[in-house]
């Protein structure tokens, strides 16, 4: 068997039971390629050939992840498995917690070293991406209790994924940071701008014997009391508001990275250091706590400013599905049942699910007739009939009658393991390092180097060691470490809330730096290219015929059963789906979105149609409405009932049938008369969109789970370049890490089905009426289903970009100007305050305005 290539995801274990592509099983599947690989499905197979044979330079890989500003990769490190590759020991089983706190590159390298410290750990990758970090773990050796106490510390906080206590913890601490910096803050500024600025300038509402007063009073020792207390103040406000600040400067130096934060904890220290040194050795001494108050807070208000948005924008999701199922009824020996955790099911126990009821967990058949939905796993849009001696997928939701499953010999739902690979994939999906922190692996030496530079030189000359210690304290202060610290999160944040404005919710706040221009646009289809509403599309019936079927299939809870009930008939024309009418004297198909609703089982004038009989057949209903027997369903249910099926009635089920629609055949009193046909509607706007990403030179792939003749429309358009069709979740989460190496990928998609793919790409987007694991999964939703917003999702990311630049090309700009003046000591530290606080104040004006405003 030929080796697969590395690529994010399960695959390439060499295992000749698994899937070559995506690792699932391959007992009782017989699909292969010509060089006899075997897989799972037809789906894979067909990616494994367009997409499994990419010559990857794995050095170049990497590389162009570090020019993205990628955490840097070290094979064999704690976070070397970004791309999945991980060695995890026998008996080692993953634990996934969610980490507050993380917000750069080097806080993913801190975490990763601190979980493999720990005893009975072999590896760990964590994201600040999602908050999350993975850890392998022999659960003999160490517990969840004590990885989340090792996890901790330091202003991290760790906890399980579902632990909404402890989420609201963090939520309130950093919510009581920000307001105790801030009223803190005021009370020292308060102070600095009535009793001290007012003994460094001659201010005009104070007299010159107010001014003599305070000068003599700062002299004295009640001024050193009042100095101490300014700096107890100022003390509150550095190490608890600004906590969060010195870790990230902690973090830096322990990893030898160099960014923002440690920038901004410089200056605001060495303030903080220089002043209470001051207090205690200097006789009527210039103090500089306000620097370090001032610097703390506008930092920390920006970031929260951030947070806020995201978190704003993060509600317009509430109303999206969860999926996963926690109870199942259990049959009891007696016949009864019983309500058991999901956890507690053993092999073999027997499940009772009823229509509208989701499956627990993967299994057999043994009992029942039932239409099954399976979208949320597969994305096949239409529900499969399942009987006894069918497989059942976990997570798949009974549409129309019930089910008796027997538990697999796992116990486990297809749902859980999709959830799993996602959370896999996120805590294996390291962040970028943001563009400031990268400028700031040089700038932040430079100018520290600088200052002692210009302090020793001071000092040299015949300076005082205070002089000398105010000339390196300036440099440091006039850095402007809050322009540059403000640069990044101000500008996503204006970001994130022109998102909000157009529905688009943003939930990571990278998005606006790690795409730059996508190579690929991957779309799955159910859902995303198509509403996922099945809909009456085409019919070759006469209205009253139209009207018996819909109230005869308004006793079915079969999707496609209602698609018919919901249509009446109407002698509007509309686009005929894949098939030509019968030419039979039916009136002519109803045109795209004519079919009016109505309440299934009322004719047009409103009057209710009596169902006297109903019976659901695997291939059909049947029934008696208003005394007239009628049939709907498939001709094979008609010739078992010995009616006559016209031979076009049989051909245009044939033809609807080969484009992935659902046609059924339509008769009364022992004979066919026509057909209707039911199908997934196209979603507005699909083909603009793929027509203006492939004339921007993006490639546009289609990748769904559903069968190969229901993507034949999007396979034959000009601007889609691949489809790939009937591959499952497993499937597209490695296609989507195949397609990463040969450049940005970007996923759209709606289901639980497409979270992992969402989760390996390098941007996901989903819309926002899919499901909670797709939402989860995904950097950006797009809450009203507008599939022309993903357009937007890019000119923001750009727009974003350029605000950043601009922001720390102003920073820079300034810094050329005012560091030289203050090395040659023409710059003292109140002015670099007051010039610090100007320019902050340029950036803060400069990111409020609209991103798009120019567009």
């Amino acid at each position: 068997m030929s080796e697969a290539p590395p690529s994010p995801g399960a695959g390439g274990n060499g295992d000749p039971a698994a899937c070559t592509l995506c690792e699932l099983p391959t007992e009782g599947v017989d699909v292969t390629d010509e060089e006899g690989n075997r897989f799972c499905c037809t789906g894979c197979r067909d990616v494994y050939g367009a997409l499994g044979d990419v010559d990857v330079d794995a050095d170049a890989v990497r590389e162009r992840r570090r020019d993205r500003g990628g955490a840097a990769e070290d094979d064999g490190g704690a976070g070397a498995d970004a791309d999945g590759d991980r060695d995890v020991p026998d008996g080692h089983e993953a634990t996934y917690l969610e980490v507050d706190g993380m917000h750069c590159a080097t806080c993913e390298a801190f975490i990763e070293t601190v979980a493999t410290d720990a005893d009975g750990v072999s590896g760990a990758s964590a994201s600040y991406v999602t908050d999350t970090v993975r850890i392998d773990r022999d659960p003999d050796a160490v517990t969840v209790d004590d990885l989340t106490e090792t996890v901790s510390g330091l202003g991290y906080s760790a906890y399980a994924r579902d632990d909404a206590f402890s989420r609201r913890q963090a939520d309130n601490m950093a919510t009581a940071r920000l307001a105790a910096g801030v009223l803190v803050g005021m009370a020292v500024m308060l102070q600095y701008i009535v009793l001290i600025y007012p003994t460094y300038f001659a201010f005009p509402f104070y007299n010159q014997r107010t001014l003599d007063y305070l000068n003599e009073a700062m002299a004295s020792t009640s001024g050193t009391y009042f100095f101490i207390v300014i700096a107890v103040l100022t003390t509150i406000v550095l190490f608890f508001t600004g906590k969060p600040i010195l870790r990230g400067a902690y973090v830096s130096a322990k990893t030898r990275s160099p960014n923002m934060d440690l920038l901004v904890a410089v200056a605001a220290v060495s303030a903080y250091l220089y002043s209470t040194l001051a207090v205690i050795f200097v006789e009527s001494p210039s103090i500089y706590y306000d620097v370090t108050v001032a610097i703390v807070v506008i930092v920390t208000v920006g970031n929260h400013y951030e947070d806020s948005v995201k978190d704003r924008a993060t509600e317009l999701l509430s109303e999206v599905t969860a999926v996963q199922v926690d109870d199942a009824r259990r049959l009891t020996g007696d016949g009864e049942t019983e309500s058991v955790a999901v956890d507690a099911l053993e092999p073999d126990d027997r499940l009772l699910v009823r229509a509208g009821e989701r499956v627990p967990v993967d299994g057999e058949a043994v009992d029942g007739d039932a239409a099954v939905d399976e979208s949320v796993v597969t994305g096949e849009s239409l529900p499969v009939r399942k009987v006894a001696g069918d497989a059942v997928v976990g997570g798949s939701v009974v549409t129309d009658g019930s089910l008796t499953v027997a538990v697999g010999p796992d116990a486990t739902s297809s749902l859980d393991r999709v959830a799993e690979l996602v959370y896999d994939l996120q805590s294996g999906n390291h962040g970028v390092q943001k563009l400031a922190d990268r400028l700031a692996t040089v700038f932040v030496p430079a100018v520290l180097v600088i200052a002692v530079v210009a302090a020793g030189a001071s000092l040299a000359l015949d300076g005082a060691p205070t002089d000398a210690m105010l000339v390196g304290l300036t440099v440091l202060i006039v850095s402007c470490p809050c322009a540059l610290g403000l640069a990044t999160p101000l500008a996503v944040a204006a970001g994130i809330r022109d998102a909000l404005e157009r529905n688009i919710v943003v939930f990571d706040d990278t998005v606006f730096e790690r795409i730059r221009d996508a190579d690929t646009v991957v779309f799955d289809k159910t859902g995303t290219l198509t509403t996922g509403e099945m809909r009456l599309v085409d019919r070759a019936v006469d209205d009253d015929l139209l009207r018996l079927a819909a109230a005869l299939e308004s006793r079915s809870a079969h999707p496609v059963g209602q698609a018919i009930a919901a249509a009446r008939g109407a002698t509007d024309a509309v686009e005929a789906g894949p098939g030509e009418a019968v030419d039979d004297g039916a009136t002519p198909a109803v045109a795209d979105g004519g079919a009016e609703a109505v309440d299934a089982g009322t004719g047009e004038g409103g009057d209710a149609h009596a169902v006297e009989s109903f019976e659901s057949h695997a291939r059909g209903v049947s029934g008696v409405v208003d005394g007239v027997e009628v049939v709907v369903g498939h001709p094979d249910l008609f010739d078992e009932r010995g009616w006559a099926v016209p031979d076009a009635v049989r051909e245009a089920v044939a033809d609807a049938r080969d484009v992935g629609r659902v046609p059924v055949a339509v008769g009364r009193d022992g004979a066919a008369e026509g057909f209707v046909v039911v199908g997934d509607e196209l979603r507005d706007g699909w083909e603009e969109t793929v027509t203006a990403l492939d004339e921007s030179g993006v490639e546009v792939i289609v990748l769904t789970g559903d069968d190969e003749r229901a993507a034949t429309l999007f396979a034959d358009h000009d601007a889609v370049s691949s489809v790939f069709a009937g591959v499952p979740p497993e499937g597209k989460a490695e296609a989507v890490g195949r397609l990463k190496e040969r450049g940005v990928t970007v996923m759209v998609g709606d289901g639980t089905n497409d979270a992992p793919a969402l989760a390996a790409a390098d941007l996901g987007i989903a819309l926002g009426g899919g499901t909670a694991m797709a939402a989860d999964a995904a950097d950006v939703a797009i809450v009203d289903d507008d599939l022309g917003s993903v357009a937007t999702v890019f000119e923001l990311a750009r727009a974003a970009g350029r605000r950043v630049k601009g922001n720390i090309g102003w920073a820079f700009c300034y810094n050329a100007v005012a560091i030289p003046l203050a090395a040659t000591g023409l710059l003292n530290p109140l002015f670099a305050a007051v010039a610090m606080g100007a320019s902050s104040l340029l950036v803060v004006t400069n990111s409020s305005r609209a991103l798009l405003a120019e567009e």
